[in-house]
């Protein structure tokens, strides 16, 4: 299982599920701050017994600022392919108030898929608000969820 979450802030580009998403703010962090990538990294991660995200790529290493977080997601899967697993699937959930993500959920699921080197039917993504409760729902920030299911 994986959870991230970043702090929205004026002047970066929001990036989910590896796609740009218009909208008024991004998200805030040392890489391009993608939290379904992130959550889905520390469930393929979690799942191997490989620790997790910071562990692989720390935020305090220059090699990964402003890094696009698909080049991470690819990373991990090596790292988990190294130690003889494959992804059977994942399943995630993004918590936003805004943008609307199920019109862009098909599009994350394919550039996922590419990433992972697996079908894009093996990716379920879904997405919520917290009916404007909490700093989801103040729209502070963005949070994802996720598991993954490998095998050896």
């Amino acid at each position: 299982m994986g959870y991230d979450v970043h702090k929205l802030v004026e002047g970066r580009d929001l990036w989910i599920g590896g796609i740009k998403l218009e909208h008024t703010m991004g998200l805030l962090g040392h890489s391009d701050a993608d939290v379904l990538i992130h959550a889905i990294c520390d469930a393929l991660l979690g799942a191997a017994n490989m620790r997790d995200i910071g562990f692989h790529f720390p935020d305090t290493s220059a090699d990964f600022k402003g890094i696009d977080s698909k080049i991470l997601l690819r990373k991990t899967c090596e790292l988990i392919r190294g130690k003889g697993y494959e992804i059977n699937n994942v399943d995630a959930t993004i918590c936003a108030e805004r943008p609307k993500m199920n019109p862009r959920i098909p599009e994350m699921q394919t550039v996922l898929a590419e990433c992972m080197d697996i079908d894009a039917d093996d990716i379920s993504i879904k997405a919520t608000t917290t009916e404007r409760l909490g700093f989801t729902g103040r729209e502070e920030g963005i949070s994802a969820y996720a598991v993954a299911l490998i095998e050896k």
